[in-house]
């Protein structure tokens, strides 16, 4: 039976993201921000930070897999999900549960560039240090870790624990 750890309360992570929000507010005022949420993990953080967002703003989703059931990436990374929403011109934040080796990271940049936005930022609710093998720029970040597998809040272990409302290390 695996070993669930707390990491973040829902209180710690209802503060991370008000936090962000108000960030995210202030740098995009008054310009035309889209939010693109990363499929699957990052729906549950998405859905908290754009209710915490002060400012007008549109919101769509991209798909990628890279992990399929196990705890590393298989490095092939596979579009589950194209954006709907026109992109030129308009200032994008990639919103993502959880930055690991950067390698999905890496590809859907270079996706949404080829959509022609005005800027890409990225947005995470956790930036993990401990295996990233691509330099990218996180913009926003609510939480860093060095190292775990971390499930709960949206994120999970071969579809399992995304319905936690805390975030947990899974000891397998």
């Amino acid at each position: 039976m695996p070993e669930l750890v707390p990491v973040l309360s829902k209180d710690e992570i209802r503060e991370m993201i008000s936090e962000l929000a108000r960030k995210i507010s202030s740098e995009y005022k008054g310009r035309p921000l889209v939010l693109i949420g990363v499929l699957k993990g990052a729906f549950v953080f998405l859905a908290d930070l754009t209710r915490n967002i002060t400012i007008p703003h549109e919101i769509d989703f991209l798909g990628a897999a890279s992990y399929g059931s196990g705890t590393t990436s298989s490095e092939t990374i596979k579009l589950t999900k194209s954006i709907e929403t026109k992109l030129q011109g308009k200032d994008v934040l990639l919103v993502e549960d959880i930055i690991d080796t950067g390698i999905t990271l890496e590809y859907l940049i270079e996706y949404v560039k080829s959509l022609q936005p005005a800027s890409i930022k990225v947005c995470t609710l956790i930036d993990k240090h401990q295996r990233r093998r691509k330099k990218i720029k996180i913009d926003f970040a609510a939480h860093i870790v060095q190292e775990g597998f971390l499930v709960g809040y949206g994120m999970d272990y071969a579809e399992k624990y995304r319905n936690l409302p805390e975030i947990y290390h899974l000891k397998l």
